[in-house]
């Protein structure tokens, strides 16, 4: 065939090639090779902007890209938290349930909020973009806030006001039947909502960056802790304003502002569509694991020679999935190397790879071990997070309480108590700033490397705060209950003679703890997942959350029951705070948090970072 006929051929397979994507461009029937080939280097190998063509490197991604994100987050965390920090007082004085009743129903909100972010994290890996994920979900979650502003608007739709001051012997009508079911439904269409945007979000916005080189690395670094900043921005706007539209207002008007800002974030979001480079799915990254995992527990029970197994270690493995510029040949060819030999960590999981599988769908390669290995390295640091997780969930329960028992009065104002968390917030947006701009540059020039303070660093300090912040509040509650029993007000609904000042302590601490882990876990995660599964592996972060609710529940059950056998009277039980032994509680969270830490170290010395650049 001539070379006019290969080059016509060429042009063909390339408008076949476009139309498949739906993209019919004009231009490509008559590129030249240059222009070909200067096409594809100024491309991101492996990403693709909204309309599904390739990414290019000078247009799409960088700070600009990511800014959009940070934008949008602050409204998104707006709409999720103005109720879930007040949710708790909503559910007892509306809805009518027990305080131990409405901290558990609110901390099972959240912590569904949060584990299904794990769903939002697997779809855009496996199926759709980190694009797609977050319109679809901000949809759902705008859905939900319409379901709860039309209950809280509605007298019909709520259980009958009632005065316990006036009638304190009138039970009050806890809500149930289709007032139940309206309430929980739409609590649950926005905990599915917030679960997909919290895994797609975050990993969205890292993906702007070029992680081969190190001001791209640096730029992911500033964007995380900027992400918490614009999460706590959100969230001072929710927990003061929002929150005092609740309380004087009127639910509906909260709800409906909740609705209005996570509806504006859609158009925000779209606004940068030009300007993103959406990581191509890879597949179901659960299938990948599921498959190594199996496969090493089938092979290890098959007799096989050594070398062969050997060799087929070393043959024919999956190319990697490079992150940088098409054209990256060293960066490629290193890549290529890291997976012809199996590590020795886990060795267990070599044996996934066999030059005779027990089936073909059994057929790992190298790589695939050694990604599978990486999360497997990851879980343990994961699961320390956890019981700090479950301290912080004490911020939206019982502390709320603790504060609505106090007087909540600043001069004239009356400060609701679902605002306290203002506290922790301004400390975070003053902190995360200050942590960027000049704790990191001085750390990264005392200890000469890239990152200046470790992600495990990072969390560590997170969670030694924890133990302070959980004392911190046992004492407080200690005096707090000393008041109570000095001016006689244990039955009385009156606010206590203390301020409420002394409960901003354990807030301050916790929230401190909390921009330490979240953004040091949401960073480690993501910087050390395989790219294949990196929405996933972000996702945990959420999902540490979620558990961290979750055990927050089964602890105060587990308190309850057993201090009920022991006592006669569990600790956290009844209507009356001032009859609970919180102060022991929050003892034992204490004593918890020590161990858990402790456990921390042990694997966090253990650990060994995945790459060089990684650890600077």
């Amino acid at each position: 065939m001539s070379g006019s006929n290969w080059s016509d051929a060429g042009r063909l397979t390339q408008v076949f090639r476009t139309v498949q994507n739906g993209h019919l461009l004009h231009d490509s029937l008559t590129p030249s090779k240059e222009t070909e080939s200067q096409s594809q280097l100024n491309t991101w190998h492996g990403y693709v902007d909204w309309k599904n063509r390739p990414a290019i490197t000078n247009k799409h991604g960088g700070l600009l890209a990511a800014s959009f994100v940070l934008v949008v987050e602050v409204l998104e965390n707006l709409a999720f938290l103005a109720n879930a920090s007040n949710l708790v007082l909503y559910m007892s004085e509306y809805m009518h349930f027990s305080p131990s009743k409405s901290a558990n129903s609110v901390t099972n909100f959240m912590g569904t909020a949060f584990l299904l972010a794990l769903l939002g994290g697997f779809l855009s890996d496996a199926f759709c973009t980190t694009y797609y994920i977050y319109l679809i979900s901000a949809l759902i979650e705008f859905l939900g806030l319409v379901v709860l502003t039309i209950q809280a608007r509605s007298g019909s739709l709520k259980p009958p006001t009632c005065d316990l001051q006036a009638a304190p012997n009138v039970p009050c009508e806890q809500v149930h039947g289709a007032q139940a079911a309206m309430l929980f439904i739409g609590l649950y269409l926005v905990a599915l909502g917030v679960g997909g945007i919290k895994g797609s979000l975050p990993p969205h916005g890292a993906e702007q960056f070029d992680e081969a080189t190190p001001q791209g690395r640096k730029q992911r670094s500033t964007f995380f802790n900027y992400f918490v900043f614009c999460l706590s921005f959100g969230a001072l706007i929710a927990v003061t304003f929002v929150v005092w539209v609740e309380d004087n207002k009127g639910w509906q008007w909260g709800f409906g502002i909740s609705t209005f800002a996570i509806f504006l974030s859609i158009p925000i979001f779209l606004a940068g569509s030009s300007f993103y480079r959406n990581k191509i799915p890879c597949g179901s990254p659960l299938t990948t694991i599921s498959k190594v995992l199996i496969a090493a527990l089938v092979n290890s029970g098959v007799s096989r020679n050594s070398t062969s197994a050997i060799v087929s270690m070393t043959s024919s493995p999956s190319p990697p999935i490079p992150t940088g510029k098409e054209g990256g040949e060293d960066s490629n060819r290193k890549g290529v190397e890291s997976i012809h030999t199996p590590s020795t960590s886990l060795s267990f999981l070599n044996r996934a790879v066999s030059d005779t599988p027990a089936c073909s769908a059994l057929e790992c390669s190298v790589q695939q071990v050694e990604e599978v290995k990486i999360v497997m390295k990851i879980l343990p640091i994961f699961a320390c997070t956890i019981m700090l997780n479950c301290c912080l969930a004490q911020l939206s329960t019982f502390s709320v309480q603790q504060a609505a028992s106090m007087n909540t009065k600043v001069g004239s104002l009356k400060v609701p108590p679902a605002s306290l968390p203002v506290f922790p917030v301004v400390f975070i947006m003053i902190l995360a700033p200050v942590y960027d701009h000049f704790i990191i540059p001085f750390a990264r020039r005392v200890t000469k490397t890239e990152m200046g303070i470790s992600h495990l660093q990072r969390i560590g300090i997170g969670l030694f705060l924890s133990i302070v912040a959980m004392a911190i509040a046992a004492l407080v509650e200690i005096k707090r209950k000393g008041v109570v029993t000095d001016s006689g007000l244990i039955d009385s609904a009156k606010p206590l003679p203390i301020t409420f000042f002394w409960i901003a302590f354990q807030y301050l601490f916790l929230g401190s703890a909390d921009l330490f882990v979240l953004a040091g876990l949401l960073e480690f995660c993501f910087s050390e997942a395989p790219v294949s599964m990196r929405s996933l592996a972000t996702s945990l972060s959420w999902a540490s959350l979620a558990i961290g609710y979750y055990l927050s529940s089964v602890i105060v059950s587990i308190v309850n029951r057993v201090t009920g056998i022991s006592t006669n009277k569990p600790w956290l039980a009844g209507s009356n705070l001032n009859h609970y032994h919180l102060e022991r509680f929050y003892w034992l969270m204490c004593i918890l948090s020590a161990l858990n830490f402790m456990h921390y170290l042990f694997w966090a010395k253990k650990y060994k970072y995945t790459s060089v650049k990684s650890s600077k």
